[in-house]
């Protein structure tokens, strides 16, 4: 446990400083590794979650997704993205609001399986209003090996990034989530924190928050695959 606090630690030390410098141009070519899938979850009329002023959970999954994509990008990880934009990725026969949320899963699900390797990260925001004290970020798993792994070792890095003194543990998901049940892939969905809770919220909303979570996040990955090279590189 203390030499995995201490992959994570460097980890986070390169990637924090990665944002606070200017991106360089070139890429450092580290190819190892299957297709990193980024899902923003939510988008168009689906809002998710709603904080007391407002703000809809979609576009802050969006901004934390954008930052993840560019550290990832910068690590030489191929990436793909469910949705870039504002939108949601329904499909035009789609009409009524059930409709299009139907739709935009099984699309999302669609672009994650047409690749052959890949490893879903899935961006959400929780919310339990009749708890508001309730915080902290948590990472779920799905069913596909080595999910379980990978979502441990990312929750590890969170809990030393943002839940000080919050720890969480990493969960299996509810078969009922339907993209993480679909994926043919292993896959984590992290649930970054609480827009029920009034100061969260407001750390959820503000850039340097958002990259301490993309930073942790991709730590964690960048730990698991260091961790798990035979599977990496199987994949890859």
């Amino acid at each position: 446990m203390r030499f995995l606090r201490r992959g994570i630690t460097l980890w986070l030390c390169f990637v924090l400083l990665f944002f606070s410098c200017c991106r360089p141009v070139a890429v450092w070519a580290d190819q190892n590794g299957p297709v990193v899938v980024l899902d923003a979850g939510h988008g168009g009329e689906d809002g998710g979650a709603v904080a007391a002023d407002g703000t809809a959970e979609s576009g802050i999954n969006l901004e934390i997704i954008r930052k993840l994509a560019a550290l990832m990008a910068f690590l030489g990880h191929e990436i793909l993205l469910t949705r870039e934009g504002e939108e949601a990725v329904y499909s035009p026969e789609a009409s009524t609001l059930r409709e299009k949320k139907v739709s935009d899963l099984q699309n999302r699900a669609a672009i994650l399986n047409s690749r052959e390797d890949a490893f879903l990260i899935s961006i959400h925001q929780n919310s339990l209003p009749s708890h508001p004290k309730v915080h902290g970020a948590q990472v779920f798993y799905n069913a596909v090996s080595p999910a379980q792994r990978a979502g441990g070792i990312v929750q590890a890095a969170l809990n030393q990034a943002v839940n000080g003194g919050n720890e969480r543990p990493v969960t299996a998901i509810d078969s009922s989530i339907y993209l993480m049940k679909e994926s043919h892939h292993p896959a984590i969905l992290v649930e970054c924190g609480f827009l029920s809770n009034r100061e969260e919220s407001h750390l959820l909303q503000e850039p340097t928050y958002q990259t301490r979570l993309a930073a942790a996040i991709t730590a964690g990955y960048r730990q698991f695959l260091h961790d798990n090279r035979e599977w990496s590189a199987y994949e890859g």
